[in-house]
């Protein structure tokens, strides 16, 4: 067990094995195999934005056989068919996630791509939200990324079609609406403050 990240080569490339052995005071994701660091505790917009996007998920899924789950909850994206600890490189932890198929989820989180990830990005994430976690996704096979700005109060909507994202939207005003999930939609005046 290492439960000193300082201990750890920052160059080295490491895999979801590895990760279960680590036992950090912060909290890290795996992309490609590379250490990142989680920021410390979310500032107030970013909680508020959260629980209003997860309350209204919530509310919206709640007859529906998908699963809303919020950080920290680890989603695993293996290459391919892999499911070997030692053979998945990416162990992340979305803001949020929904989950539609029951097969993904096990005691350890989500090993598979999710239906659809919400990331509430920040000055300390926002190039990794919009370029490694947008391109690991993509890879992986999430059908719909969304990207909450709290400081622009817009969403960014991409879905996945032929394996690339599209832009399905830039929400900066009434509502930003799902592409994969009809009738999904979040009006920005009740998800920013």
């Amino acid at each position: 067990m290492i439960t000193d990240i300082h201990s750890l080569d920052p160059n080295g490339t490491y895999t979801y094995a590895d990760y279960l052995k680590w036992r950090f005071e912060e909290q890290v994701e795996l992309i490609k195999g590379k250490i990142y660091r989680i920021s410390p505790a979310p500032k107030m917009a970013h909680q508020w934005v959260s629980g209003q996007l997860s309350y209204l998920l919530r509310k919206h899924f709640d007859a529906k056989p998908c699963t809303i789950f919020d950080a920290p909850f680890d989603v695993r994206l293996p290459i391919g068919n892999e499911r070997f600890p030692e053979k998945i490189y990416t162990v992340v932890q979305p803001d949020i996630c929904v989950i539609c198929d029951d097969t993904k989820l096990d005691e350890d989180g989500c090993l598979g791509a999710p239906d659809l990830i919400v990331e509430i990005t920040s000055a300390s994430t926002y190039k990794k939200d919009f370029n490694e976690k947008f391109n690991w996704y993509e890879k992986a096979g999430v059908r719909e990324y969304w990207i909450a700005i709290p400081s622009d109060k817009a969403i960014h909507v991409y879905y996945l079609e032929n394996g690339q994202y599209q832009l399905g939207g830039i929400y900066d005003q009434l509502s930003a609406q799902s592409v994969i999930f009809e009738g999904f939609e979040a009006a920005l005046e009740k998800v920013f403050r």
